[in-house]
């Protein structure tokens, strides 16, 4: 199928240049436009896109080359766009910056490239001038198909972008345009921790940020020149991914707060789409489980930020437990993995499962990996195959041996504690890296259900 979708994709020269409050500007300035919107983020990453969805009020999609083949990225791309007048895609990293330190493989520019979208660079100014134009030739001829059409300084005065943009303009003969600037904005910084920005439910006042940032770019930026670009994208082209659907629906309990929050939205969309009906709470907040469910969705998050308040909420902890000794199906995922443990550092925690989580310092086995099951589990048979990452500072001992976890350079290590009705462990992976995974899932809940027909 070929969809029209206008759309631009907002790369950076390096991550910290300020695409995220570049990006979160111009979605604002078009949101206050009453234009309709979607967003996206190449990569793995889950925080950034909350803050998409904060500004659009509706979910933001992860394009990811190393999860997806070209089709499926190209068909979530359209989907997601589906009835939207532009999508605006956030890069990762730097621009060409891929898997290893040498590849471009899974990068913005093979996203860019598979999806035929054009390129707007977002560079930092800040204590530069004329250095910026090197930096912008560096990008567009170290690969000729770079797909960059324009080019956004952040951190720059008026004087200083005036006399860039119009040496831009010469130097460039028009091949890329100066599309604007954001100057310094100290009151509107996104504040980071250790595995990247703070979540958005978690930033005071971001709203009225979000609204300083968009007027700043209505300003600044030239939102118009931004919409043509975007018009005049190429058709999407690809074919439908088909998921398996089931005339019976089942319940799935998904832990959403503060503490559970990482989540791919096309994940959770394609249980919904295969029959499923997802039932959030808290384990914050919340004393038991939902009410006649057949599944739960424990995803990752920051649990050890919130330990002591997990830990107090004795109720829901041994709501858990006791239902997961009754073998409800379940997934928990790297944070959802750490709160089924006995301890998250001191505090109690469900204590299905045994171990200490304890605090390495750093990032552990981090990066994109292939996990293979050793074995029949909930989520398939042994053998079978998905691609996943794992993005975490803790750890725990032991952390199972259900998968094989194999990375790109040939380094392996066992992972996961899976059955007929667990998958728990640090990797992170999407189902429609491979949709069998998601069958396998449901079908385990159609179980349940059945028996207690």
């Amino acid at each position: 199928m070929e969809q029209r979708v206008p759309r631009v994709l907002l790369a950076g020269t390096s991550s910290g240049c300020g695409k995220t409050t570049v990006t979160c500007a111009v979605l604002q300035a078009l949101v206050n436009r009453k234009l309709q919107v979607g967003a996206f983020k190449c990569g793995p990453d889950y925080i950034d896109p909350m803050f998409h969805s904060r500004v659009i009020g509706a979910k933001s999609a992860n394009l990811d080359l190393f999860f997806f083949g070209e089709n499926t990225l190209n068909y979530l791309l359209a989907r997601n766009s589906e009835g939207c007048d532009i999508s605006v895609i956030e890069g990762v990293m730097g621009f060409y910056d891929g898997m290893g330190l040498t590849s471009t493989t899974a990068s913005s520019y093979e996203v860019a490239k598979a999806s035929r979208t054009p390129v707007v660079l977002v560079v930092n100014a800040k204590g530069a001038s004329l250095s910026v134009l090197a930096s912008i030739k560096g990008f567009l001829g170290f690969y000729p198909d770079s797909g960059i059409r324009g080019v956004i300084l952040n951190q720059c005065s008026p004087m200083t972008y005036t006399a860039l943009a119009k040496a831009i303009t010469e130097r460039f003969e028009g091949k890329v345009k100066p599309l604007g600037f954001l100057p310094k904005m100290p009151d509107c910084t996104l504040e980071s921790r250790h595995l990247g920005l703070v979540t958005a439910a978690e930033v005071g006042g971001l709203k009225e940020k979000l609204q300083v940032m968009a007027a700043q770019a209505e300003k600044t930026i030239d939102i118009d020149a931004l919409l043509t670009l975007a018009g005049n994208a190429e058709p999407v082209c690809c074919q439908p991914v088909e998921l398996t659907r089931y005339n019976t629906p089942v319940r799935i309990a998904v832990a959403r707060d503060k503490a559970f929050c990482f989540y791919y939205e096309d994940s959770l969309q394609a249980l919904r789409d295969m029959g499923a009906e997802l039932i959030d709470f808290s384990p914050l907040s919340d004393q038991t489980l939902p009410e006649n469910i057949h599944g739960l969705y424990l995803g990752g998050g920051y649990p050890e930020l919130y330990a002591k308040e997990l830990s107090e909420n004795t109720a829901m902890r041994q709501s858990i437990r006791k239902t997961l000794e009754n073998k409800l199906p379940c997934i928990a995922e790297c944070g959802g993995f750490m709160y089924l443990t006995e301890y998250i550092a001191a505090y109690p925690m469900v204590g299905f499962l045994p171990g200490t989580c304890f605090d390495t310092g750093k990032l552990t086995r981090f990066g994109y990996v292939t996990l293979t099951a050793k074995g029949d589990n909930l989520l398939c048979n042994a053998g079978a195959a998905i691609r996943g990452h794992e993005f975490h500072h803790w750890d725990v001992k032991p952390s199972g041996d259900s998968f094989t976890a194999a990375k790109s350079t040939g380094k392996t290590w066992d992972c996961v504690v899976a059955n007929d009705r667990l998958y728990a462990g640090y990797p992170h992976f999407h189902f429609y890296a491979n949709p069998a995974f998601a069958k396998g899932f449901y079908e385990t809940c159609l179980k349940e259900c059945e028996a207690h027909v």
